[in-house]
């Protein structure tokens, strides 16, 4: 670990990775890295000042790329907090160790040096090994189109263009010790990474934190107890928090600790580096 990042306070008061950021909580918004001028600045009369935004093409992941993205988005007054590669995310291959495993963290962890060297230094990744489930759109609060899940009607997984069938996603039942030996080999190549790149890393809420799904015990972050261990795990203080808080309420009593706990826990020790702001009509299973 470097004299800097030792020297570094575990109580982020700044944007992590922008040091001279002003103090407090920073409001961002997704867009798309297609977003014309007329769009770009409407957020900025907005009063936002952060953007999340993406790349679709695995091949468009490139330092030049990056680099020329983040001075349109600068042109307007806009900083790119995180640039999404959706081929390093969700990795089924490294949460279940499958073939390609190494071929997958090496190209996380350009992806990681690359968004370094852009001046980019947060990145959101998330650890499911059979992606996201639902059970279809319906009708809420006010005619609003929603996502839904309903526990005995999930049967599908999906992530970009995977999609894992239930009962078993990968034709047999995983074990949390697999899990946690998976995860230990990625996040130790990690850290040395993350941390010489000065990237920070929060990583997001199974989603759904249903244990199991698909015959994969999601026990890494799919509760309070997953993510102190993962996190004191990493033992670096790039690795962090994604907290969704959406995702937590679904979980319900089965998080251990509830939003507000939560919150105050992991935001002592500097380990919330981003929240998603949304609400459920009810905790699992419905």
């Amino acid at each position: 670990m470097s004299d800097r990042i030792a020297a570094q306070s575990y109580a982020l008061s700044t944007v992590p990775g922008y040091y001279a950021s002003r103090p407090g909580i920073q409001i961002g918004t997704q867009v798309p890295a297609t977003a014309d001028d007329e769009d770009l600045r409407f957020i900025r009369q907005l009063g936002v000042e952060w953007v999340m935004t993406s790349l679709n093409d695995p091949a468009d992941h490139t330092l030049e790329n990056y680099l020329a993205l983040k001075k349109r988005f600068e042109s307007h007054g806009l900083k790119i907090y995180r640039l999404a590669n959706h081929s390093c995310h969700n990795m089924e291959e490294i949460t279940l160790n499958l073939p390609g495993r190494d071929a997958k963290i090496d190209e996380y962890l350009t992806y990681i040096r690359n968004l370094g060297a852009a001046g980019i230094h947060y990145s959101t990744y998330a650890h499911m090994g059979n992606g996201i489930w639902s059970t279809g759109r319906e009708m809420i609060r006010g005619e609003a189109d929603s996502r839904a899940f309903r526990l005995h009607r999930a049967r599908e997984g999906r992530w970009i263009d995977k999609t894992w069938q239930a009962p078993l996603s990968h034709g047999r039942e995983y074990t949390e010790d697999e899990l946690w030996e998976n995860y230990a080999y990625f996040i130790e190549k990690v850290v040395p990474v993350a941390e010489e790149a000065d990237v920070y890393i929060g990583i997001h809420p199974d989603d759904p934190p249903v244990y199991p799904l698909g015959g994969i015990p999601r026990c890494i972050f799919g509760d309070f107890e997953g993510y102190r261990r993962a996190i004191e795990m990493a033992d670096s203080p790039h690795i962090g928090m994604c907290l969704c808080v959406g995702c937590w309420l679904e979980g319900g009593e089965a998080m251990g600790k509830d939003v507000v706990e939560t919150i105050r826990y992991f935001g002592g020790l500097g380990k919330l580096f981003k929240v998603h702001f949304r609400n459920v009509t009810a905790p699992m299973p419905e």
